[in-house]
């Protein structure tokens, strides 16, 4: 049996593979045609974040399962995958204590100006310290957008280590506790201090954090973006920026060109190019997760965050 590896992934995940039987074939390349030649003679594939549209199914021959190495499986194209009768899998939650631990970092880089202070610092500029101010966390509240393995995990976090009050808006959690959980983002957003955004991406939260809800949060707060870039409007973001509305944000993710745009004028902002799940340790996790699912789709089971069981059942 093989198993296309469309973006390269952590050896433990390859080992894996081969322990069992499974040979990785690496794609020579992530284009809708060169997937569908690829593909051929495949049993399963394992993508990360590139497309495996209707395109690259029309070439598997023999295709069991496709394995999204992360959460986000919108670049698979869902309903080619049910005409060819393949099962789609992800692996959420592998990744969320790095993820968590950047939404850290970031708050933290965020409140007391470090990555500015280094720039200043190599450029041999003084008076940083007296050029603004910084603050605390202690105390302080924090809205989590999106309670999933990810936010409920930084919400942890900042209570724990930082003794922040925590917020949280989910319309789709059916546990926040011990936080208390608002029913109005606009509330949310009036109170907190920090907000920090982790919620998937669907129609309802395209350009969740817009104009209006910028106009409405709470004045002086920082923005961490962890979920997707399209959660966040930018050219509001820009605005609010402007205007002082906001202290800082901190960005994993955002469009392409958004370093070498309006955003990139405001020491007060940082762009990482999504590290959030990069350390070698999430990155065992997420491969060996994937590894895992394709071993049980093709030695007959179902994998447990199947995306469409029902494929198997309609095809038994």
């Amino acid at each position: 049996m093989k198993c296309l590896i469309v973006q390269p992934i952590h050896h433990d995940g390859l080992r894996l593979l081969r322990e069992a039987g499974i040979e990785p074939v690496m794609a020579p390349a992530t284009d809708g045609a060169s997937l569908a030649a690829s593909v051929a003679g495949c049993d399963a594939v394992i993508i990360r974040n590139a497309a495996f549209s209707a395109e690259a199914f029309a070439g598997a021959d023999q295709l069991q399962v496709v394995v999204v190495h992360g959460t986000g499986h919108d670049a698979v194209d869902k309903e080619a995958a049910a005409e060819k009768g393949v099962l789609v899998a992800n692996t959420p939650g592998a990744n969320a204590r790095s993820v968590a631990e950047l939404a850290l970092g970031l708050t933290l880089a965020l409140a007391r100006g470090l990555t500015a202070a280094d720039r200043w610092e190599r450029a041999g500029t003084a008076g940083f310290r007296e050029s603004r101010s910084f603050s605390e966390l202690e105390g302080k509240t924090a809205l989590i957008v999106g309670w999933g393995a990810i936010g409920s995990r930084f919400g942890r976090m900042l209570d724990a280590a930082l003794g922040m009050r925590v917020l949280v808006y989910s319309p789709n959690a059916t546990d926040t506790a011990p936080f208390e959980r608002v029913t109005e983002l606009e509330k949310g957003l009036a109170q907190a201090d920090l907000v920090s955004l982790h919620t998937s991406m669907r129609p309802e939260t395209r350009h969740l954090m817009n104009r209006a809800r910028f106009a409405v949060t709470k004045p002086g707060a920082l923005l961490v973006n962890l979920a997707r870039a399209g959660v966040v409007d930018e050219e509001a973001l820009a605005e609010a920026l402007a205007s002082g509305r906001l202290a800082g944000a901190g960005l994993d993710v955002y469009s392409p060109d958004a370093p070498q745009g309006p955003l990139a004028q405001y020491e007060n902002v940082i762009f990482t190019p999504h590290l959030g799940a990069t350390t070698e340790d999430a990155l065992s996790r997420v491969a060996c997760a994937a590894a895992g699912h394709v071993i049980t789709a093709l030695q007959g089971g179902m994998p447990a965050t199947t995306l469409n069981p029902d494929i198997r059942k309609a095809t038994a």
